[in-house]
């Protein structure tokens, strides 16, 4: 496999040191960041760079919820990180079969509209939620757990 890869490799490095600097620091999944990087500027089609950010993530994410766990300051709940794995899971196998449904131009179009969307809440939106009810429920459950 190490044959295949192209003289630039060293790319790649620089791309995931990136990514976990962007990711770590941000909270964001590496995708927000390989994805467009590998598809804009490597040339990679969208599947094939979703599925490369999908195996990425495994040992950026594990690394980096170790490290935020390991911070007193920091409180995480083991059973609602238990609960969005669940969520998580289901949607991982739906979202991977819908994915290898469409095209490559449909995946990225969706993508980026997602991004967009994303973007803009963030920018405009406050911390706090604007749905009391939701609220309520998240803090009841970190009381609880």
């Amino acid at each position: 496999m190490i044959g295949q890869l192209p003289n630039y490799w060293w790319i790649f490095v620089l791309l995931g040191i990136f990514a976990g600097v962007i990711s770590g620091t941000l909270g964001l999944g590496s995708g927000t960041v390989i994805i467009p990087a590998l598809v804009l500027l490597c040339g990679f089609e969208q599947k094939s760079a979703q599925g490369t950010a999908l195996a990425v993530m495994v040992p950026m994410a594990l690394v980096g919820a170790i490290r935020y766990w390991k911070n007193p300051e920091i409180e995480m709940s083991i059973a609602i990180i238990a609960f969005i794995v669940i969520g998580a899971l289901a949607g991982t196998l739906a979202g991977t079969e819908l994915a290898t449904r469409l095209s490559s131009h449909t995946l990225r179009k969706i993508f980026a509209i997602f991004l967009i969307i994303v973007a803009v809440r963030m920018f405009m939106g406050t911390a706090k939620s604007k749905k009391p009810a939701l609220d309520e429920v998240c803090q009841s459950s970190k009381r609880q757990i």
